[in-house]
């Protein structure tokens, strides 16, 4: 089976399922170490790739997958959320539809739950906020479990500082300075629309958690490299490399350099889509 030639097109705008088409929502978790991020690759290598092709081999259908929204090569995920359509006709359990999911994917992706959802849900434009985690490891040696799994930094690192900085960070701010040009436009537009960098940050958590420190981050949306950069850059003033009156600057004053400082990929979750009330 393969859906109709408008499919994609539909939902690009965010339009409901075709006629005689149904819309599954997808709960999905992986470890982002061996792909080249959430987006469909040239080539594949992408999650949305497995994904497509693992529904192609389960159950013949060609669908296309939408995300919440991507995530970068090395970035890791425990609730990523994404739809596709399938036929109406098709008389498949959630349970069923994971379970056939599963079977034809790699072992680092796995979906987690499968719903039907309303046939005009949408993962990306429905989506009111993200929440995503940083783990850093403290110890001397890392442990060979956490290898890309998070940011070894062995040393001074003032968690006052950062608490500082995440206090800072809490609320609505243009966050030209702490992200990254994904090159579909010129930096010089990009810093002309400040509607289009301005993000509300409602929760920033520092905390021990055993041997780690998490950065927890709870916001209406986030722009590429946000995460990042904002970890890299607070770190970098953790380890007394940088004053705290920079990072306010980078937060305040939209005419200067980025942020040079960017956390690897490999500590990075997204943790959680969120979404209005049922």
């Amino acid at each position: 089976m393969s859906p109709r030639s408008d499919v994609e097109s539909s939902l690009g705008l965010g339009h409901g399922a075709p006629e005689g088409w149904k819309r599954l929502r997808l709960s999905v978790a992986y470890c982002g170490t061996p792909w080249r991020g959430w987006q469909s690759q040239d080539g594949g290598g992408g999650i949305q790739d497995k994904i497509e092709a693992a529904i192609r081999k389960a159950t013949s259908i060609q669908t296309r997958i939408h995300g919440s929204g991507r995530t970068d090569a090395g970035v890791h995920a425990h609730g990523q959320v994404a739809h596709c359509d399938v036929p109406a006709t098709v008389r498949m359990s959630g349970d069923a539809w994971r379970d056939a999911i599963n079977a034809c994917l790699p072992l680092t992706i796995r979906i987690v739950q499968v719903s039907d959802a309303d046939t005009r849900f949408h993962a990306r434009f429905d989506a009111i906020g993200k929440i995503y985690r940083y783990r850093i490891w403290r110890p001397r040696l890392l442990s060979p479990f956490e290898a890309d799994r998070a940011w070894h930094i062995h040393g001074p690192l003032d968690l006052a500082r950062l608490q500082a900085c995440a206090t800072a960070i809490t609320g609505t701010h243009n966050f030209v300075r702490l992200s990254a040009n994904r090159g579909d436009m010129s930096e010089t537009q990009r810093r002309a629309t400040p509607d289009k960098t301005t993000r509300t940050l409602r929760r920033v958590e520092v905390r021990e958690v055993g041997e780690l420190v998490e950065l927890e981050f709870e916001g209406d949306g986030f722009l590429y490299k946000m995460v990042r950069m904002i970890t890299g850059t607070m770190v970098h003033i953790a380890r007394g490399r940088a004053d705290l009156t920079w990072f306010t600057d980078l937060l305040t004053h939209t005419e200067g350099l980025q942020s040079n400082q960017t956390a690897p990929a490999g500590g990075l979750y997204l943790m959680q889509v969120l979404y209005p009330p049922h």
